[in-house]
């Protein structure tokens, strides 16, 4: 008696498929399962049995061998049990062998023959419906996630009881509709900050064109509340993208019980003893890490000199890429890290500026020297965040400073052109590839002559000079220019070289915070 089931595991944020296979002879009474399976496989066998007897439905004692095929791929979770017990049903005579062959099954199995959750269900659904089965049986508490996925059929169950009965045709699945959230959390607002009218530019930018942002200044300055204000001007999630991340804060088992679906884009503040593993991903398996739980989304790194040097390395790669690849010996895992990043940091260790700083400069070089030239390369905007005076604290100074919703619509804006000029594919300025960055941002001649001054007072390298270019064709975007003017590149070389300048202004010791000069 052969029986043959198909299920799905999340390999990395995808979902491998899998046959699950079960040949019953006569013989000693032994359970094999073989395929490199991993111990939550193995122990599977004891949960099997358990939930089958819970049914009474009593198999006779037989050699049983179950194959998850192909064979030469690791597998791991505890998603095939329920494939297991049908496949098990089907080879005995007790479910009807055609029913399972155009479905696929994944759940968890309890002792009293519950169906419980497992990781990734959505990545599963996504799987089963590009390899063109009709249905997938998921646990009840899956379903309104992996009912996200359009173009399938997926049936939640909550037992095994329930499960025979829909497969013998005694019963109807009950059809799952994907639970949204009523509404958007409320996000904080761009006008809360008080002054700050360079960062809030330098802000707008970055959400327009995708770029990275560090700001310098000292404590209380407003450098986080701005970072947390980032999202709300940011446009919302389009269905696909809505999908990918629900897919991997669905493997990483992050999800809302109640709103599975994530529709606002993620922000990722780690704190700055996270590891290198936490942040890139790793483990076995392994789960993603914070750039890719940022994934559409942001990644909010504060005090930044204070990570370790070698985890903010790890950065250098997934910012260009936009995704983290693991390598293990059997197998290799790739997961997807296109965030913005946005980092903020104190000007000196102690992270006063001015008299009141108590630093030497030996310290203070210290302090920088944590961060490095290529880290620093791959950031476009690096700006000098000052401490806000009392008129604007109060709010006196601030009374036509924009709120989120009127940015976020000049940001959506802008982001429209980036996707009428590359014949509608979402591609922001600051992905755009090399070979492609001078077609793109055409400069005008004084813009060109300007960015030839800029390249030698500020000593850029070819990195530096496509990331600026991409930031002037963000700024010409929301000007609405078709080519890059010389107000354009004057803005992106100041926002881009604007702690070099405060470093200047201060002698090359600490850095303050008065206003860049422009250039020409």
């Amino acid at each position: 008696m052969l029986a043959v089931v198909h299920s799905y595991w999340v390999h990395g944020v995808e979902g491998q498929s899998v046959r699950v296979e079960v040949k019953v002879q006569k013989g000693l009474p032994i359970f094999t399962v073989v395929g490199l399976p991993a111990g939550a496989v193995r122990e599977g066998k004891e949960r099997v049995f358990a939930a089958l007897a819970q049914t009474g439905l009593a198999l006779p004692p037989r050699r049983i061998t179950v194959n998850l095929a192909p064979a030469d791929l690791p597998k791991s979770g505890s998603g095939f049990d329920l494939p297991i017990a049908v496949a098990l049903l089907a080879a005995f005579g007790h479910v009807p062998p055609a029913s399972p062959a155009r479905s696929a099954f994944v759940g968890e199995l309890g002792l009293d023959g519950s169906v419980r959750r497992v990781r990734g269900a959505i990545a599963l659904a996504m799987s089963c419906r590009a390899d063109g089965r009709t249905r997938l049986f998921v646990p009840g508490g899956n379903a309104g996630e992996a009912s996200a996925v359009p173009g399938i059929d997926v049936a939640g169950v909550w037992t095994l009881d329930e499960l025979i009965g829909i497969l013998r045709g005694e019963r109807t699945p009950v059809p799952s509709v994907a639970s949204r959230p009523p509404f958007p959390a409320a996000r904080p607002d761009l006008n809360e900050v008080r002054g700050q009218a360079l960062a809030k530019r330098a802000l707008m930018i970055a959400a327009a064109g995708g770029h990275s942002l560090l700001m310098s200044g000292p404590p209380g300055a407003g450098k986080t509340m701005l970072a947390r204000r980032l999202p709300g001007i940011l446009p919302p999630l389009s269905e696909t993208e809505s999908l990918e991340v629900t897919r991997v804060h669905s493997v990483a088992g992050l999800l809302d019980r109640d709103h599975p679906v994530k529709t606002v884009r993620p922000f990722r503040a780690p704190h700055h003893t996270i590891s290198a593993g936490g942040l890139i991903g790793g483990g076995n398996p392994p789960r993603p890490g914070e750039i890719s739980l940022a994934h559409l989304g942001v990644l909010f790194l504060d005090e930044l000199p204070e990570f370790s040097r070698g985890v903010l390395e790890t950065l250098r790669q997934p910012i260009e890429s936009g995704y983290a690849r693991i390598a293990r010996v059997r197998h290799t895992v790739t997961f997807p890290a296109r965030f913005q990043l946005i980092a903020a940091m104190n000007p000196c260790p102690c992270g006063m500026t001015g008299d009141d700083c108590v630093c030497r400069d030996r310290e203070v070089h210290r302090y920088r020297s944590r961060l490095s030239g290529p880290l620093l390369d791959r950031i476009d905007l690096q700006i000098p965040v000052a401490p806000v005076g009392w008129d604007q604290l109060t709010g006196s100074a601030d009374v036509l400073q924009p709120d989120s919703d009127s940015v976020r619509e000049a940001v959506v804006c802008a982001r429209a052109r980036q996707a009428a000029r590359r014949a509608g594919r979402p591609v922001l300025n600051a992905l755009v590839p090399a070979k492609e960055v001078m077609q793109v941002c055409r400069l005008s001649d004084a813009g060109a002559s300007l960015l030839e001054e800029g390249v030698r007072r500020y000593r850029l390298s070819a990195r530096s000079v496509h990331r600026t270019l991409r930031v002037a064709r963000t700024i010409a975007d929301l000007g609405r220019e078709d080519r890059l003017s010389e107000r354009a590149v004057a803005e992106a070389l100041r926002l881009r070289a604007g702690l070099q300048v405060a470093a200047a202004a201060a002698g090359g010791g600490h850095l303050v915070h008065s206003p860049p000069q422009q250039l020409g």
